[in-house]
C-alpha cells in the first residue's frame, strides 16, 4: 500500500457511517434523469445501458443538466445504440452536437463509438475504459461504477467541492485533489458503487452548491469540517484564475435567396469538423487578422463575443444580403444553419438576421 493509500485509509475512518447516510438520503431525493435507472433498481437486477451512461457523461462535461438533456434525447432518438452512432456520418453528428461546445468531445465521441462497436462491446473496468478516445479519469470511473458496478470512484468538480468542505482542505489545490480522489476511492461501498457516485453528484448539484450551500438539510453535515467552522462557502480554496487572453477576428454573414454562406472547418483545430461561417484568422489582441477573401460590399453591423476554454474571442460581424459571388463554401438554408452552427457563429447569424 502506497503512502497516499495509507493516508486515505486512515482518513476514511473519520467518515465512518457517511456512505450509509448519503445513500439513505439518495434513496429519498435522487434526481430523475433520462440516463439513470433510479435508486434501488440495481438490487432488482436492472442495469443501466453503458451507452446512455457514457453519452450523458460526455455531454455533461462543461454543460448543465438542463442544457445537455435536450441533446441527449435527440442523440438517443437518432442513434439509440453505440453501433448506430458508430455508423453515423461525421457531419450529421457534428451538426447534432452544435451548441454543446467543446467540439473535440464530438470528434472523440465518434472515435470512441467506432472503437467500441468494432471491439463488439464496452470494456467493463475503469482501466479498460481509460484506453478509449475522449475518456479521462472521471468519465472512466463514472461509467465503470454506474454501468458495470465496479468499486471505483467518480470524482468530478461537484465531488471535489463536497470533500474539500468535509475536510476543510487548506493545502495546494492540486495536491488536495489527489488526496480527495484517494479518500473517495476508500469510501466507495463495494455493494453500491453506482448509487454512491450518483448520490455524490446529486449532493453537489442540489445541496453542497458552489454558493450558499444548504447545510441545514445536508445528510453529511455531521462530518463536515467546513460547516463546523461556519464558513462552508470558503471552500475549496483554489489559486486565483488567470485572465483569459483576447483574440480578435472577422466573420462574414452572406445571404442569398434564404440561404447563408457556410463552410466546413478543418478537422483539426478549434471547432474542427463543424459547420461554420467564413472568418478571418483569429489573432491575439493587437495583431493583424488575415482573410482569404473580404467581400467589399459587406457592411460591418456589430460585434459578437464568445468565451472558449483558454481565450475570449471577439469577432466583428460583416453582413450582406446581395448574394455576393464567392469562390468557396456552400449555401445552407438559414433555418438549417441556425440549428447546426456552433454558438459563436449562431450569435453572428442572429445579429445579422
Amino acid at each position: 500500500m502506497s503512502a497516499r493509500e495509507k493516508t486515505a485509509s486512515v482518513e476514511s475512518h473519520q467518515f465512518d457511517g457517511l456512505p450509509g447516510a448519503l445513500l439513505d438520503w439518495y434513496a429519498r431525493h435522487a434526481r430523475e434523469l433520462p440516463w439513470r435507472i433510479g435508486p434501488g433498481k440495481r438490487a432488482d437486477g436492472v442495469t443501466p445501458d453503458p451507452y446512455r451512461v457514457w453519452l450523458a457523461e460526455i455531454m455533461l462535461q462543461q454543460t448543465t443538466v438542463p442544457h445537455a438533456t435536450r441533446y441527449f434525447h435527440d442523440f438517443t432518438r437518432r442513434w439509440p445504440s453505440v453501433d448506430d452512432l458508430a455508423a453515423a456520418e461525421d457531419a450529421d453528428v457534428m451538426a447534432a452536437w452544435a451548441g454543446l461546445g467543446y467540439y473535440a468531445r464530438a470528434r472523440n465521441l465518434l472515435k470512441c463509438a467506432r472503437q467500441v462497436s468494432e471491439a463488439g462491446g464496452w470494456p467493463k473496468t475503469e482501466a479498460g475504459l481509460r484506453e478509449l478516445p475522449g475518456i479521462g479519469p472521471y468519465t472512466a470511473g463514472a461509467v465503470a461504477a454506474l454501468a458495470f458496478g465496479e468499486r471505483t470512484p467518480a470524482v468530478d468538480g461537484n465531488v471535489d467541492r463536497v470533500f474539500a468542505r468535509l475536510l476543510a482542505t487548506q493545502g495546494d489545490w492540486k495536491a488536495e485533489k489527489v488526496r480527495i480522489a484517494a479518500l473517495v476511492r476508500e469510501l466507495v461501498p463495494a455493494d453500491r458503487p453506482g448509487e454512491f457516485a450518483e448520490a455524490l453528484m446529486d449532493l453537489g448539484a442540489t445541496i453542497c452548491t458552489p454558493k450558499r450551500p444548504n447545510c441545514l438539510i445536508c445528510p453529511l453535515a455531521n462530518w463536515c469540517a467546513a460547516r463546523a467552522e461556519g464558513e462552508p462557502d470558503r471552500y475549496p480554496i483554489k489559486p486565483a484564475k488567470k485572465a483569459k487572453p483576447v483574440r480578435r477576428g472577422e466573420v462574414y454573414v452572406i445571404f442569398k435567396d434564404g440561404h447563408v454562406l457556410t463552410e466546413r472547418r478543418p478537422d483539426k483545430g478549434l471547432l474542427g469538423g463543424m459547420l461554420g461561417l467564413p472568418t478571418s484568422s483569429w489573432v491575439e489582441e493587437g495583431e493583424p487578422a488575415s482573410a482569404d477573401w473580404l467581400p467589399d460590399e459587406a457592411e460591418q453591423i456589430g460585434d459578437v463575443r464568445h468565451v472558449f476554454t483558454h481565450f475570449e474571442l471577439r469577432l466583428s460581424v460583416f453582413s450582406s444580403a446581395e448574394g455576393l459571388p464567392v469562390h468557396k463554401g456552400d449555401w445552407t438554408p438559414v433555418e438549417k444553419a441556425a440549428d447546426g452552427l456552433p454558438s459563436v457563429f449562431r450569435k453572428a447569424l442572429k445579429l445579422a438576421l
